[in-house]
């Protein structure tokens, strides 16, 4: 039987690696407690993360000092708005010309014939009521007046100031708007 090399069975390093290196006196294993490993590590990363802390409260302060910037315009805005004169503040409300003011009529006389001539051929009192619910919509209008329905809707919102309209949503049909007269009994044109 041949005897074997102890060294051969127990390295996997090549052959040649598997030589002899002195180990000088400097390059001993050393072993310390986990404890102090810990400790080491926190010493090494400590100025990192002071590095790190400082520059995130540096942008923190930016941060406050810009929201502050903020809250203070709107704040002086705010002031602003409450300082200024209200004539200033407040447009001249628009007059309307000759033309708007025959078409808001007309719609009001055609409303108004609309339900008269209801009335004169004695038709039943649930279609007359039903006409004061629904009045007229935006496009039934356009077509008696031959105008656009974009042009009544641009009247729409003039005759929401007048005391003669109410402009609302139509009860059955949805998306579609109506002008109707806001007393019908007292039409005075």
């Amino acid at each position: 039987m041949e005897v074997v090399d102890t060294t051969q069975i127990y390295s996997f390093a090549p052959l040649a690696a598997q030589t002899d290196f002195p180990v000088s006196p400097s390059e001993e294993a050393v072993f310390i407690k986990v404890c102090q490993l810990q400790e080491i590590i926190t010493k090494a990363l400590q100025p990192l993360q002071d590095e790190k802390i400082a520059a995130l409260e540096a942008t923190l302060d930016t941060h406050a000092d810009n929201s502050l910037i903020q809250l203070r315009l709107i704040n002086s805005l705010r002031e602003d708005v409450h300082r200024a004169p209200v004539s200033a503040s407040a447009p001249e409300p628009t007059k309307t010309t000759q033309k708007t003011q025959d078409h808001i009529t007309e719609i009001a006389h055609i409303l108004g014939a609309k339900e008269t001539r209801l009335i004169a051929s004695q038709t039943a009192y649930a279609y007359v009521t039903r006409l004061r619910k629904e009045g007229m919509t935006f496009s039934e209008l356009a077509t008696i007046m031959g105008l656009t329905v974009d042009r009544i809707r641009q009247l729409s919102r003039i005759a929401a100031t007048d005391q003669r309209f109410n402009i609302t949503w139509h009860p059955r049909k949805k998306n579609t708007k109506i002008i109707k007269l806001r007393r019908w009994d007292a039409l005075v044109l």
